[in-house]
């Protein structure tokens, strides 16, 4: 039982419990818990099977404790079980859809009877939605985009996800001594931010045992083939998992070749063939004769490349990269010396400022950006101007506490509408790090979400423009604006953009980071955490970073303390 099936359950428990209108705290906490549990770098199924005290987590009380405990050794939980049996069955997937909350699906179902998708979109598409009450021609245009958006992202699932299946079979790969080496290859080798299957590559002395084992782990539900060289299994999120069988001699071309992608791996057999080779995945082939296939860098150095690193390989021009000598040397977790976007409980965060600080010094940070809400976000309790001086003075007196870490006192400023900031800029200009970030009307227009952006670039108070896109991936589409317009002014006036690492954010998305660093912007990796936990969202931005082509001088947070200082006392 992963992390990730448990904040499902708890997130299913939420919808259920809003569908039916229960008490909002009880959602809530319901809520809080799924985030908790999603987020947690340790796998709750351990800590059950260690009977750690589970309350000690954030948001985790006693109810919610037993409940964990329950689904560990059930795989569900009664009051999941009693829910479903109160709610029609389908129901629940009219909240995946963006813009559709638990209120108005509890309309279109009594209303027009919609309890699916299909129900919805035809109902929409016959234009019956804008009749009800509160509805309206608008909210059925929604309904729509929003079906659309779902449909685009069906069948895969964050690589924050995906990620915790793999490691989860990895650890029972490596307890096994008839596994010789392992590697998972795919979208998630490749950093991708959504994860359609996984591909894992297995090296093993007894294939009939690691495939018996793999059949029997927690997690898989059915076993849809097995033979000699692979199975596939279905896993209890509908993951499905391709174990690839290879001999030691072809194992470096299949990582290779079901690394991809599909764009990647047909422009290097293409320069086998122009010699007259052979390249698939058991090797690379004059004939008969295999010249390279133990190891990846055996197969590009035999091309005449140097090793391509999996994060870059999209046909993005990394081949003619490679052949000039030309590829840049990716960012590395190592090189990472701070944060600059965190949240602590002064508006919506979970943890104080003080808590947050000691986590970020026990990462080894040299320095962490505390930057709360404005007012706009209301819900967030955002800072007014008057809040705002007072928390930044105390921020300013726990950095005096400290002598090995700079604790930057910032803010998140909403950019409002007419591009306006949130708060007044002689406040801001006070402030050692402001981040602008858009939070409301989404669907404005390319040209004025561009103003917008714009304004708040030209406003000369600002460092860094936060998730840009503003996209939720699978539930919000990004924000419409000219990107060459905001690199330049972005490049022009000294702004950073950001990689949020949020996992179903990671914005600026890496095509665009590989645009914004040819422009010559300066790109800002930060994890938006809300707890000391979301600071690992660190590893998200930097696989963003790296598949946007970026290298240690393109990103600010490789700075030393004195650099970063020099460098935004010129602004």
């Amino acid at each position: 039982m992963e992390n990730a099936r448990i904040a499902e359950i708890f997130s299913e428990i939420a919808d259920l419990l809003e569908l039916k209108g229960g008490n909002e705290f009880r959602v809530r906490s319901y809520r809080n818990a799924a985030r908790t549990v999603s987020e947690l770098p340790q796998r709750l199924a351990d800590l059950v099977a260690e009977e750690e005290d589970l309350t000690g987590l954030p948001n985790i009380g006693k109810s919610t404790a037993d409940k964990i405990r329950e689904i560990v050794e059930r795989g569900t939980c009664k009051r999941l079980e009693d829910l479903r049996a109160e709610i029609p069955e389908g129901l629940t997937e009219l909240l995946q859809v963006p813009q559709l909350g638990p209120r108005k699906a509890s309309q279109l179902y009594r209303e027009l009877e919609i309890q699916s998708l299909g129900d919805l979109r035809q109902a929409a598409e016959d234009k019956k939605i804008r009749d009800l009450e509160g509805m309206g021609a608008k909210t059925e245009e929604k309904i729509l985009e929003g079906i659309e958006t779902l449909a685009s992202s069906t069948g895969r699932i964050l690589y924050h996800t995906a990620a915790q299946y793999a490691e989860s079979l990895g650890k029972l790969l490596d307890g096994m001594d008839a596994v010789k080496q392992w590697e998972v290859a795919g979208s998630l080798r490749r950093g991708k931010e959504t994860v359609g299957d996984l591909d894992i590559l297995v090296q093993a002395d007894d294939r009939k045992r690691v495939a018996e084992s793999v059949a029997e782990h927690d997690s898989v539900v059915e076993t849809i083939g097995r033979g000699e060289e692979k199975m596939s299994v279905r896993l209890e999120s509908g993951l499905q998992v391709d174990i690839r069988f290879f001999d030691p001699a072809a194992f470096g071309s299949a990582l290779a070749y079901f690394t991809g992608s599909k764009a990647h791996n047909i422009a290097v057999r293409r320069l086998a063939q122009a010699n007259d080779w052979k390249l698939n995945e058991y090797g690379l082939f004059k004939g008969e004769n295999r010249l390279a296939g133990k190891t990846e860098a055996s197969v590009y150095h035999r091309l005449n490349l140097p090793w391509i690193p999996p994060e870059l390989r999209e046909d993005r021009g990394e081949i003619e990269a490679a052949e000039e000598g030309r590829l840049p040397d990716l960012i590395t977790e190592k090189q990472i010396r701070g944060d600059f976007h965190s949240h602590t409980e002064r508006t919506d965060g979970r943890e104080s400022l003080e808590e947050m600080v000691e986590a970020a010094r026990d990462r080894g940070y040299e320095f962490l950006a505390v930057t709360e809400h404005s007012k706009a976000l209301s819900m967030a309790k955002g800072l007014d101007e008057d809040d705002l001086k007072a928390h930044a003075e105390k921020i300013r007196e726990a950095d005096e506490r400290y002598e090995d870490i700079w604790v930057l006192a910032g803010i998140e400023v909403d950019i409002l509408k007419s591009g306006r900031l949130d708060l007044d800029e002689k406040v801001l200009e006070d402030l050692d790090w402001v981040v602008a970030s858009v939070h409301s009307y989404f669907k404005l227009e390319e040209k004025e979400m561009t103003d917008r952006l714009l304004a708040a670039v030209h406003s000369g108070v600002v460092h860094c423009i936060g998730h840009p896109t503003g996209r939720m991936i699978g539930s919000r589409d990004p924000v419409r604006f000219d990107h060459d317009r905001l690199f330049e002014a972005c490049r022009d006036h000294g702004v950073c953009l950001e990689i949020n690492g949020q996992p179903d954010r990671m914005d600026l998305p890496d095509t665009l980071c590989k645009r914004a660093r040819e422009a010559g912007v300066l790109l800002a990796l930060a994890t938006d955490a809300h707890h000391h936990v979301e600071f690992d969202f660190m590893r998200y931005a930097l696989l963003v970073a790296r598949r946007g082509w970026l290298g240690k001088e393109d990103v600010l947070n490789t700075r030393t303390v004195k650099q970063l200082r020099k460098h935004l006392g010129s602004k």
